[in-house]
């Protein structure tokens, strides 16, 4: 599109969707909101900054119907108790004695197979508050832990992250999974070693605040683990066999066919339809930053960045880990920080010569490092599943940025200086 907007107006869309985000106001309109004003003050009639947002819109599409896939197997993962299962299950086999990493590994697992890192995180919770009652555990160590863990499993997971930064680079989803696999075992053993020493800082769990054990039996580890196990081998065809199937429907399939080994087939249009409500939201949010990202795109704030890279003297491929973190602090989503940022960017770090998968790798670890600010779900969620309250929630933010930073530094290190595997 030949419409061109000015860096001061793309500044000024995401500034105002900033701000309107923390007014409360629904991502998605402040989105929407904010692209529109960035197009009109950028210098764009109002036909025009349509047209702009309408093709960033447009550009996001193939992940959305993606991520409306993956709600099939999200759904069966958390209703049929599966999640719950694999996360009991990898508690009881490490033990509490080594607690921290029991919870975090739990996480990380239930993330990398396909569950949200914010319902994982409350999967995992109940578990992690009686472990702490227990062994003596403060809540600011346990939900580090499960933080931590869902970071490292967020960035290879078929989760809607990595399906937006997939399509946007045009690389398969195997491998931005596979190259989240180094960073995100780093992020964990970062997690464990902070987790550790937090076991005596904030506050501690008190015995009314345990939840009731659920008497609905879960199903074994072995059958939970299959819808999971299902989807990455028919994902992982492509990369083996080059039988490709597209995640569209290797998603789905994993989640009917785990329902029905599990034995709960009968029960999939209900899964069906809790996984389509979590994933709907979703949807609607990457819509609305395709709009701003369909201004930013269009606009002269990516030869800034550019410039201003250049005359710190930096390499060309940090604008990949920059740009993810500094979408996600702006959205305080990994999913919009990755979406918008790899929209906007990847014609460019592509055209710089920084290979399709390294700039996907290395704007997935970005989008971890500031996603869980309070103006985003995520730090609220994650504080409600541990009961604790909005202060003590906000010490915790150096920590997990700490996480997240390592999952970047990682991830630049392999796929920007020395490129391993490209």
């Amino acid at each position: 599109m030949d419409i061109q907007v000015s860096a001061l107006g793309a500044i000024v869309g995401l500034v105002l969707a900033i701000i309107l985000i923390f007014r409360k106001v629904p991502p998605v309109y402040a989105l929407v909101g904010g692209a529109m004003v960035g197009g009109l003050v950028g210098g764009a009639s109002v036909t025009e900054t349509v047209d702009l947002m309408m093709g960033g819109a447009q550009g996001i599409i193939p992940a959305v119907l993606r991520i409306l896939a993956a709600g099939v197997l999200a759904g069966v993962l958390i209703e049929s108790g599966a999640a719950a299962s694999i996360a009991e299950s990898i508690v009881k086999k490490i033990g509490e004695k080594k607690a921290l990493l029991a919870l975090a590994l739990a996480t990380l697992i239930l993330t990398a197979v396909g569950v949200f890192v914010d319902v994982a995180v409350i999967t995992v919770a109940p578990i992690a508050l009686a472990i702490a009652s227990r062994a003596n555990l403060s809540k600011t160590a346990i939900l580090l832990a499960m933080i931590g863990g869902g970071k490292a499993g967020n960035v290879m997971s078929p989760n809607p992250n990595s399906i937006a930064v997939a399509d946007a680079f045009e690389v398969p989803l195997t491998s931005v999974m596979a190259a989240g696999i180094i960073p995100g075992l780093c992020g964990l053993v970062i997690t464990y070693v902070i987790a550790k020493k937090l076991v005596n800082k904030g506050s501690m769990v008190s015995l009314d605040e345990l939840t009731q054990t659920n008497e609905t039996k879960l199903p074994i580890f072995a059958l939970a683990i299959v819808a999971p196990l299902v989807t990455i081998v028919l994902l992982a065809l492509r990369p083996i066999a080059d039988i490709v199937i597209d995640p569209m429907l290797a998603l789905p399939a994993g989640g009917i066919i785990g329902a029905l080994v599990m034995g709960k087939i009968r029960y999939i249009n209900q899964y069906i339809i809790s996984g389509l409500n979590k994933m709907s939201g979703v949807a609607v949010l990457l819509l609305g930053t395709g709009t701003l990202a369909g201004i930013i795109s269009n606009s002269g704030l990516r030869n800034v960045l550019i410039d201003g890279i250049d005359v710190l003297g930096l390499p060309s491929y940090v604008l990949a880990p920059v740009s993810g973190i500094f979408m996600s602090a702006a959205t305080a989503s990994t999913t919009a920080g990755s979406a918008v940022a790899s929209s906007v960017f990847s014609a460019t770090l592509i055209e710089v010569g920084v290979a399709s998968l390294a700039g996907a790798a290395m704007i997935h670890a970005g989008a971890t490092v500031l996603d869980h600010l309070p103006h985003g779900s995520f730090f609220h969620a994650t504080a409600g599943s541990v009961l604790m309250n909005f202060q003590e929630r906000l010490k915790l933010i150096p920590y997990e940025s700490l996480v997240g930073l390592t999952i970047a530094i990682v991830s630049t290190l392999l796929f920007g200086v020395f490129k391993l595997f490209l």
